[in-house]
């Protein structure tokens, strides 16, 4: 008997059952042999016996996606206080009237002024509004940070410095751009006592300076914070890649590393970020000379530690979860895949 035409040949097929869930399917065409698995999933009372595992059904750029966001927000409210401060610092000429405003307000004097106005849930007024922002900026800084690193990654696979810059500096405009709108709502209601909520903010921004207002200053946002997250985020991998292996992943070596990078960063880029937040309140003061472009830097440096060590550290600690929960997962689809024996014996 001759073969059948390609289009006419038969297709014979086997479903072979797992005892814990899941299925084989056997496809045999013409001489060759095709063997389609579909993997044991692990029942309800074996994710409940290893909740771990649980984590690994969520897809893992997700899993990702939350863990950066979740550590923003932690790190961002611990340190909220000291952001809090530094807004003062930056701005106190513009709060008080450029008249009768002193040359620099201290950080005592400015830690001392909130706690007796408002007390002590003055120190973390509208943090709820910060988390807001803090949950996709750290997301999506984080996130995109590892997507542009493979982009920039050269044909051998290796990431050169330049590209390692440019991947922080692509991370750092991607995500201050989308949240950027909180960002000035964030900051009108913090130095302008005649606010008290959001939507208060909002509207009133919309009626008398338009939408545009909420990117007002956007510029020099983009400028300064291309190069901040592009030194930061380098000399940490940098740092922490010169390690030695055995320390490269304990906490102690994120700590450290975040300092350093954070440090570093902040120095060289914190003028910047003084204008942004002076054009964003109407109008850069250049009254104060040089020196006033690093109004704040004593608290904002105070702050970069406890806010880099925080949200690096919960960031790697979530993502050593993540590894845990998937050889987790393994382990178990592993043990019922031997205990299947249909799966070996066909």
């Amino acid at each position: 008997m001759s073969k059948p035409p390609q289009a006419l040949r038969l297709v014979w097929k086997k479903v072979i059952p797992f005892e814990h869930g899941g299925f084989a399917s056997v496809s045999l065409m013409e001489n060759s042999k095709r063997i389609e698995l579909v993997e044991p999933t692990p029942t309800a009372t074996q994710l409940l016996k290893h909740p771990v595992a649980i984590v690994a059904l969520l897809p893992k750029d997700a899993a990702v996606f939350a863990a950066g966001a979740l550590s923003g927000a932690a790190a961002k409210t611990v340190t909220a206080p000291l952001d809090l401060i530094k807004l003062i610092m930056q701005t106190h000429g513009l709060r008080v009237g450029h008249q009768t405003a002193n040359k620099a307000i201290g950080f005592i004097q400015a830690f001392a002024s909130i706690g007796k106005q408002e007390g002590i849930k003055g120190y973390w007024k509208d943090n709820f509004a910060q988390v807001v922002r803090v949950l996709p900026y750290s997301a999506v800084q984080l996130f995109a940070y590892d997507t542009y690193k493979k982009l920039f990654r050269g044909t051998d696979g290796e990431l050169s410095l330049v590209g390692r810059l440019a991947a922080g500096a692509c991370a750092g405009m991607t995500s201050t751009f989308v949240t950027y709108p909180l960002d000035v709502l964030r900051l009108r209601l913090a130095v302008d006592p005649g606010y008290q909520t959001m939507s208060d903010v909002f509207v009133k921004m919309v009626k008398e300076e338009g939408l545009g207002s909420f990117y007002r200053g956007l510029g020099p946002s983009l400028i300064g914070i291309a190069p901040y997250l592009a030194v930061n985020f380098c000399v940490f991998d940098l740092v922490k890649k010169s390690l030695p292996e055995k320390f490269r992943n304990k906490p102690e070596a994120s700590i450290v590393t975040a300092f350093v990078a954070a440090s570093i960063a902040t120095l060289t880029c914190y003028p910047l970020d003084t204008i942004r937040r002076q054009m964003q309140m109407r109008g850069i003061v250049a009254r104060d000379g040089v020196a006033g472009l690093y109004r704040g830097f004593v608290p904002n440096a105070l702050k970069t530690l406890p806010n880099s060590s925080i949200k690096l550290t919960i960031f790697d600690g979530m993502k050593r979860l993540i590894s845990t929960s998937e050889i987790e997962f393994q382990r178990i689809m592993e043990e019922n895949r031997k205990q299947s024996p249909n799966a070996s014996s066909f």
